[in-house]
């Protein structure tokens, strides 16, 4: 049904077309002066240190190969692989039958040897003797002299291969050299096993641990320069950065630096130790060291994201009292933990946007909140 053409007039000029017109230039007005959300910051007095970071490697403090120093069949294997092992602690046991009868044969030899010197001794005193009443020749008593000499050299010889033999006899029990943890075993009881068999298995002490890494000469020269005219502290913290982003709670400290330099990288080998008692750190791990000065250095800092750059450098967007949006060239002097050092332009306090920067530009009104509130 078709509205007669006066009803459909009235509407179009009455109350309701008035009501209409005003809510759609209400609509259209809206998003004109609705205030962009922006998240800001303050720039604020921190204790941004210099540091330094670098790839580097954990070392055990201790490592060696277990081998055996004497030939023989392996008696037996008296570690769990991966244990824990106190300096000491009996590792292998090769067959001894044949070092301890080399003991024995030497022992028997010693008692006649020492029988033949006492012999030696009374035929010389006897010597000595008769020779004061002309009963024997001066020569006679020389001779008598030289046996026993030669009894007591072979006496001497006899207690080296003893004590040779002996020392044999001890390497059939092969101990742990430190405390440590026992890798695998590369042999069996009933193993022929010698010095020339290889390592039997491999004795690695954890605690404490190193970290090597590599400084560019120009860098360690330039620190050394620092610390020499008392710009920085000659102590530094090491930190170091696990493969899976956490940081070792621990601090380390470097106890050597390299007086050679790597000809092909340029670069001396510096190295920090740190505690592990808990074996958190291990051998070979790939890691990332960083080096920061042990004094503090209080510098005015922004967070890293509030910094933007054009052709002409780097600028920030501040938030002024009234809300306001202003441009803000920016000298940075370095970056560091999420956050850049402002040589200058800026002041303390002065907030910055973090979050939402391309939705403003300058002289534009804002709704600013707290990073902290924001994150909440």
């Amino acid at each position: 049904m078709r509205l007669p053409a006066v009803l459909i007039l009235a509407i179009a000029s009455g109350p309701l077309a008035a009501a209409g017109a005003a809510s759609l230039a209400h609509a259209q007005q809206a998003p004109a002066q609705q205030a962009p959300a922006v998240v800001v910051a303050p720039a604020k007095i921190m204790d941004l240190r210099e540091s330094a970071d670098f790839t580097g490697r954990l070392v055990a403090y201790q490592k060696v190969d277990i081998r055996a120093r004497v030939s023989g069949f392996l008696e037996s294997v008296n570690f769990k692989e991966g244990q824990d092992v106190k300096a000491g602690s009996l590792l292998y046991e090769v067959e001894d039958g044949t070092y301890r009868a080399a003991v024995q044969e030497i022992e028997g030899s010693i008692k006649a040897a020492e029988a033949q010197r006492d012999l030696a001794i009374i035929e010389r005193d006897r010597s000595k003797r008769l020779l004061a009443s002309n009963t024997v020749s001066q020569s006679q008593l020389d001779v008598a002299e030289a046996q026993v000499k030669k009894a007591e050299a072979d006496l001497a010889r006899l207690n080296g291969s003893k004590a040779q033999a002996e020392l044999n006899l001890s390497y059939t029990r092969i101990t742990a050299p430190f405390d440590g943890i026992v890798g695998l075993s590369a042999v069996d009881v009933g193993a022929l096993v010698g010095p020339e068999a290889g390592a039997l298995t491999t004795l690695t002490r954890l605690d404490p641990m190193y970290a090597e890494f590599s400084v560019a000469t120009s860098l360690l020269l330039t620190y050394r320069e620092e610390v020499r005219e008392g710009k920085i502290s000659s102590g530094a913290n090491v930190r170091i950065i696990l493969p899976d982003g956490t940081e070792y709670p621990s601090k380390g400290t470097v106890n050597f630096v390299s007086s050679n330099v790597a000809q092909g990288t340029d670069t001396v080998t510096v190295r920090a130790e740190f505690p592990n008692p808990h074996g958190v750190l291990l051998d070979g791990t790939l890691v990332r060291v960083s080096l920061e000065q042990t004094n503090e250095q209080d510098v005015l800092a922004i967070p890293q994201e509030a910094v933007q750059r054009d052709q002409q450098g780097a600028f920030v967007m501040v938030v002024g009292a009234d809300s306001k949006v202003e441009l803000r060239r920016v000298d940075i002097a370095r970056t560091t933990r999420g956050h850049a050092v402002i040589a200058s332009g800026l002041k303390e306090g002065e907030q910055v946007i973090t979050e939402g920067v391309g939705k403003v530009r300058p002289g534009i009104v804002v709704d600013a909140a707290p990073a902290a509130a924001a994150g909440g």
